[in-house]
């Protein structure tokens, strides 16, 4: 829990969830804009930053590292930010010579800039839910797994379903609901600017003839890895199946894709889109309700 006086200061891409109290814009060169109006009051004082980084990871990475100097300059107690989604953070390891492991450069990044937390959901590079230190950012993820399950298992009105992982990514996930996960494999980066892996295998047999399924993973993003998993679902027999993720990026035509076989694709709010079934609102409000907002 944040303390209970803190001050939320929040971004204008949070707007469907708070009233924003950060200003942003663009300057006519493109370089970010941003202006928190009463910032003095920040001074000495627990803060919370809500400001989602997708779409326009870019600008919106530079824009909460904007904010983060000003609050340390205003020598603010602590600093929690609130970002839904962490991008970068896909890129964790090294998978050939000289690539950058970016997720540990944004974290570090952050933290060097003042972040004192960083709460996020279901973070791409971690396998389970609480408070872990990432080099040197402190992170809160906070899975919306039981959400999403109670959102499949209404559409299935009731019936029986299995709830199975589109590769060991998502084991966390499917953990407490028997464990079953595909395995896949990925190729070499593609010779071209675009930097992406194809799926060289997905392995392993889930019993589902006949069943109703629900695929959970924690995002789904070009979509390759839904589709493998659905088809190889499909294959196998399954009556019905629901495909889920904590964030819905929905790149290329992967949810016409998806869509063609399965009975519904849908995702949370942490990033927004015409696919959000589930709210992370109730969870942000059971951490931060006792705040004030700065407006």
């Amino acid at each position: 829990m944040l303390a209970s006086q803190a001050i939320k200061l929040v971004s204008p891409n949070f707007s469907d969830i708070y009233a924003p109290s950060i200003e942003i814009g663009k300057f006519p060169d493109g370089d970010c804009h941003v202006r928190i109006p009463n910032l003095a009051a920040c001074r000495g004082q627990d803060v919370a930053i809500f400001h989602r980084l997708y779409p326009d990871q870019n600008d919106s990475l530079i824009e909460l590292l904007l904010m983060l100097d000003a609050l340390k300059y205003e020598q603010t107690r602590s600093i929690t930010v609130v970002s839904p989604y962490l991008p970068y953070a896909r890129q964790d390891k090294q998978t050939v010579d000289g690539e950058i492991a970016s997720a540990h450069v944004i974290c570090n990044l952050l933290a060097r800039s003042g972040a004192s937390r960083f709460v996020t959901f279901d973070c791409h590079f971690l396998n389970e839910e609480g408070e872990i230190d990432y080099g040197e950012l402190k992170i809160k993820n906070i899975s919306l797994r039981d959400d999403l399950i109670a959102h499949a298992r209404a559409l299935f009105g009731g019936q029986p379903f299995e709830i199975i992982g589109p590769d060991d990514g998502a084991a966390y996930l499917v953990a407490k609901s028997g464990g079953q996960h595909f395995k896949k494999v990925r190729e070499a980066y593609r010779d071209d600017k675009i930097a992406y892996r194809d799926i060289a295998t997905m392995d392993g047999e889930c019993a589902v003839n006949g069943k109703n399924v629900m695929l959970l993973d924690d995002m789904i993003s070009s979509g390759a890895t839904m589709i493998r998993a659905l088809e190889k679902i499909m294959e196998g027999g399954a009556k019905k199946v629901i495909c889920a993720a904590t964030h819905g990026l929905f790149l290329y035509n992967c949810l016409d894709r998806l869509r063609k076989r399965a009975a519904a694709v849908y995702a949370s709010d942490s990033i927004v889109s015409d696919q959000t079934a589930v709210s992370i609102r109730a969870k942000l409000e059971a951490l931060y309700a006792p705040m004030d907002t700065l407006f």
